[in-house]
């Protein structure tokens, strides 16, 4: 029997059409929310994979332009101490005073690699000049500077003034005002390595300056190029 509204009057039971109605509109609603958040999940993902890329294009940017970029290594002359030091003047007429000069030096090179793999060089000579006149050489032996780092290497010298009497009278007045002036000049033949088999070769010159006090035996300034 069919209930009574307030008014006395029964409630008529929904019809049919209209439940199935209701039921339609209800799943239509549910697809649409399906519908966006699946929109929405795809917007993410879309999202998501344009800034792995950029996160990606960055670091392949950042790796080619620091890690693999190949600089080259830098020689130079850093220090000096002496074993020995023999400076002496002896006569060779007309008033003039040629030097006697035997000075063992133990020099001090750097090289600087700032890398991100070694540079492996090989053996080389130093030369050393007294105003372009050879005074002295030594070896620098097959080696190696490890990633970013600066590698010290001892050159021991012994300096000998030229027999040439000219010479020597030329380069004594250069001696007898205390100083002894040399420049250091070689060629360091080698490659670096990076990773992934990635090998450069690369030169480097030594070409420095340097200028020792005689009296006091010490070096009193160097200036590398």
């Amino acid at each position: 029997m069919a209930e009574e509204n307030k008014a006395g009057y029964p409630t008529a039971p929904p019809a049919d059409g209209d439940s199935r109605s209701a039921e339609e509109a209800g799943e239509a609603t549910s697809n649409e929310l399906r519908h966006q958040k699946r929109k929405k999940l795809l917007l993410y993902g879309v999202a998501f994979v344009i800034f792995l890329t950029g996160i990606i294009i960055v670091l392949i940017v950042l790796f080619s332009t620091t890690f693999m970029k190949i600089r080259t290594p830098e020689i130079q002359f850093q220090s000096g101490t002496f074993g020995y030091f023999n400076v002496q003047f002896f006569d060779v007429g007309n008033e003039s005073k040629s030097p006697l000069v035997n000075v063992s030096m133990n020099a001090v090179l750097r090289i600087k690699n700032t890398n991100f793999g070694p540079y492996k060089y090989d053996s080389t000579t130093v030369y050393f000049y007294d105003y372009g006149i050879p005074v002295g050489s030594a070896i620098i032996p097959k080696s190696k500077a490890s990633f970013r780092s600066t590698k010290k290497i001892n050159v021991p010298v012994n300096l000998v003034s030229p027999t040439n009497l000219s010479i020597s009278s030329f380069i004594g007045i250069e001696i007898g005002s205390g100083l002894i002036s040399l420049t250091t000049q070689s060629e360091l033949n080698g490659q670096v390595e990076l990773m992934f088999g990635v090998k450069k070769k690369k030169t480097i010159d030594l070409n420095c300056y340097v200028e020792i006090l005689s009296a006091a035996q010490e070096i009193e300034t160097v200036i590398c190029n």
